[in-house]
């Protein structure tokens, strides 16, 4: 009995400790539609801006096999303007295509301590950008 008392606290204990608690404000998502499917392996920077014509790197990271990015800027407090860049050239080079735009910025601004959701859907001519959920 004393064991499965030990075992059930420590299961209690560890459950408060999974790497799903965190609380991200943004995400991102890249959907291919030249070939209907999302893109994975694209490096995405994060930049907050300073002043006008100042701009400072937060962070990097590259889209999963479902073509997101769900962990930048952990937390809910991250009032400010913001740029993320989609360096999209060497995916569709990899795929045997020279796209028009080496890579794509998309700027907007965080006001609310709610999550911000910038996906864009990508061809290797076009592009577009909406605030999703």
């Amino acid at each position: 009995m004393k064991q499965l008392f030990l075992f059930t606290a420590l299961l209690i204990y560890y459950s408060g400790y999974s790497q799903s608690d965190k609380v991200f404000q943004l995400s991102t998502h890249i959907l291919d539609t030249w070939s209907g499917k999302p893109a994975q392996g694209v490096d995405v920077l994060l930049e907050k801006q300073d002043s006008p014509v100042s701009w400072s790197k937060i962070g990097q990271l590259v889209t999963d096999k479902n073509g997101r990015i769900g962990n930048f800027l952990e937390g809910r407090e991250h009032a400010g303007v913001y740029r993320l860049s989609f360096f999209i050239r060497p995916y569709f080079v990899q795929k045997g295509v020279d796209p028009i735009y080496p890579f794509i910025p998309v700027v907007f601004e965080i006001k609310k301590r709610e999550h911000y959701h910038i996906p864009i859907v990508v061809t290797p001519y076009s592009y577009s950008t909406y605030r999703g959920s």
